[in-house]
């Protein structure tokens, strides 16, 4: 399972994920720092991703579209960028259920 980390959240953290999320990424990174949500939407199914987020808005695209791609939904509040890493990390197995074998459209992960 790949990641696509929204523009809330940083950069920084793709080099940390790389081990248990291969081929991550972050919207800026890809060069969709400017992108709508749908087209960020798009892209992310386009390209087999998972888009991880602070906010609702993809939540609610996948409520009208529906999946792919699939949302990890972070309600965290303002975390540092080592709490979102573990989040992400530690919850990978829930997250994999949920998306893999539950067939989830979106998850939502609270710490």
């Amino acid at each position: 399972m790949k990641l696509l980390l929204d523009e809330n959240l940083s950069r920084r953290l793709v080099p940390f994920l790389q081990i248990d999320y291969p081929d991550s990424s972050q919207v800026a990174l890809l060069g969709l720092e400017k992108a709508t949500d749908r087209e960020i939407w798009q892209y992310a199914a386009n390209n087999d991703y998972v888009i991880v987020t602070k906010d609702s808005d993809f939540h609610e695209l996948s409520i009208l579209f529906g999946a792919p791609p699939k949302i990890i939904w972070l309600k965290t509040g303002n975390q540092s960028k080592a709490s979102t890493l573990n989040a992400l990390i530690s919850c990978k197995d829930t997250i994999e259920q949920a998306l893999a074998e539950e067939g989830k459209a979106c998850v939502e992960i609270y710490m």
